[in-house]
């Protein structure tokens, strides 16, 4: 009992298992999920999701918060992608919170012997390529273009938001007679035109 409050463990009998073999058995079931994610257009899925997901797969649980491991696993399933020849599936992995992808995707770009990317909305943009790669790949349904790179519904709402916001203030509407700022109503108090 004491190995499952603080170890990993085998649901179906309790028994110890090691970090190593929980994360080799998690990554195993990660390829899988992620590939079923893959065969969904613009699908994605959250690390929390995986993290639960493969636990399930595996039958192997552990109370370890799922950001001290996940990463290793992502990490395996970026090299086992890369061994195959297929895109990198961990694209399709992104935070909750913003829908981003986490720093550790670096590692795609290591693997493929491509040089880092500066800042987050270039790993952003390399992420939804590399996603598409994967829909594509995988047969998911595409649009009769066949479909384009897309941020995750999060992180593209975000970037929405943001765009709007810093969009400038239209102009006023002028008067084309008196040349004065036309009130909400766009009839011009002074003289009646409109604009």
């Amino acid at each position: 009992m004491e190995q499952q409050q603080r170890g990993y463990w085998r649901v179906a009998d309790g028994s110890a298992v090691s970090s190593t073999q929980a994360q080799v058995a998690w990554t195993r079931a990660a390829y899988p999920a992620l590939v079923d994610v893959a065969r969904r257009y613009h699908a994605v899925i959250t690390y929390a999701e995986l993290a639960e997901a493969v636990q399930e797969a595996a039958g192997i649980r552990t109370r370890v918060h799922q950001r001290t491991w996940i990463g290793k696993v992502l990490a395996l399933v970026v090299r086992e992608a890369h061994r195959r020849g297929d895109p990198p599936l961990t694209a399709l992995v992104v935070h909750a919170t913003d829908g981003m992808v986490g720093v550790g995707y670096q590692e795609v770009l290591a693997v493929a012997g491509q040089p880092p990317l500066a800042g987050e909305m270039d790993r952003e943009q390399h992420a939804a390529a590399a996603r598409l790669a994967c829909y594509r790949h995988f047969g998911a349904p595409l649009p009769a273009d066949g479909g384009t790179p897309a941020l995750a519904p999060r992180l593209q709402a975000s970037v929405t938001r943001k765009a709007a916001a810093a969009a400038p203030p239209r102009p006023p509407a002028i008067c084309p007679s008196c040349f004065l700022q036309l009130p909400a109503t766009r009839v011009c108090d002074s003289c009646g035109a409109t604009a």
